[in-house]
């Protein structure tokens, strides 16, 4: 296999957030490790805690309602498990809604991945979610961050994939022509 890809190649890198007050002079992932997600049952849990233990890739969406975001998402939920599991890596969507709102949104994507939501936004403020991407080497644990810089601005998904180590994904719906 390939050694993983450790940069952009493309596209105009954006400023780091700015934190202020506490945070300042944290990394990125300690700026909102302690930041409370929520799953469907409506538990929270500790931003941080869903890769301190383990490689994963956090995609934020925009919203659930968002019809870009929802084709990103039903993509993402035809991964194989058993690539991330060979990879040892962790595939984690958060959205910016009520909790209620993930089951029927991994209904109607198939996504059957870690999913939570920030329904308060306060991890989105914190990480600057606006436009733009940059490689993040301040954090311990965050290696890459992609903001879109418009709704159809969306990172492809083997190019993730690719730098975590994880295989190649088709995305083909239509099986592949086998010539005989």
């Amino acid at each position: 296999m390939a050694a993983p890809v450790t940069q952009q190649v493309s596209g105009r890198a954006a400023p780091a957030p700015v934190l202020s007050g506490p945070e300042r002079g944290q990394s990125l992932a300690d700026a909102v490790a302690e930041l409370p997600v929520l799953d469907a049952s409506g538990k929270r849990v500790a931003f941080g805690a869903l890769f301190r233990e383990r490689q994963a890739v956090v995609v934020f969406v925009r919203h659930f309602l968002c019809y870009i975001c929802k084709e990103y998402v039903e993509d993402l939920a035809k991964i194989p498990k058993s690539f991330l599991e060979e990879a040892n890596v962790t595939l984690i969507v958060i959205g910016q809604s009520s909790y209620h709102h993930i089951e029927p949104f991994c209904k109607l994507t198939g996504y059957a991945h870690e999913i939570y939501v920030d329904p308060e936004r306060e991890i989105y403020k914190r990480l600057g979610m606006k436009r733009g991407e940059e490689i993040a080497s301040s954090g311990n644990n965050i290696h890459f961050i992609h903001r879109d810089r418009n709704r159809l601005d969306h990172k492809p998904i083997n190019s993730v994939l690719q730098l975590v180590g994880v295989q190649h994904v088709n995305f083909r719906n239509r099986p592949s022509v086998i010539h005989v």
